[in-house]
């Protein structure tokens, strides 16, 4: 039995699809020469059937805006003294910039070095977004 030990300050993310922790953590850019991390992949749920896990231990300034973008599923728990103080429940973003990357070769992005890529939340069901400027529209169902 694998055992993990509990942190007594910092953060954990629950209940991610199995196999997109690896995605949240790239994302979360953390240096892990300078903080300790666990990352448990396709641990059983009782919940879900299978899930990934990440704590890190001694963050709590990290940006949780867009992690919702890569599973709206996923659970954010703030530990400090070793007791959850906060729990986050991520949400699809209405607004994304720079994170999703338009495709459309003729869309302004493509064309100027500098344009944002501005994606706004369409179905939240569908976990669809549309480009600012072509229409264009991304699932990120499609993406994972």
């Amino acid at each position: 039995m694998l055992v993990i030990n509990s942190i007594e300050k910092g953060i954990v993310i629950d209940h991610i699809t199995a196999g997109l922790g690896a995605r949240i953590l790239s994302y979360l850019d953390i240096d892990t020469s300078k903080h300790t991390i666990a990352f448990i992949m396709n641990a059983e749920s009782k919940k879900h059937g299978r899930k990934d896990v990440i704590k890190i231990k001694d963050v709590t300034d990290v940006d949780l805006a867009n992690l919702g973008l890569i599973d709206p599923k996923a659970t954010v728990n703030v530990i400090d003294g070793h007791k959850v103080i906060r729990k986050i429940k991520l949400e699809m973003p209405e607004t994304v910039v720079n994170i999703i990357k338009c495709k459309n070769p003729r869309c302004v992005t493509s064309i100027e070095a500098n344009a944002p890529h501005v994606f706004r939340l369409i179905d939240r069901e569908s976990q669809e977004y549309r480009c600012e400027y072509c229409d264009d529209i991304v699932s990120m169902k499609e993406e994972r």
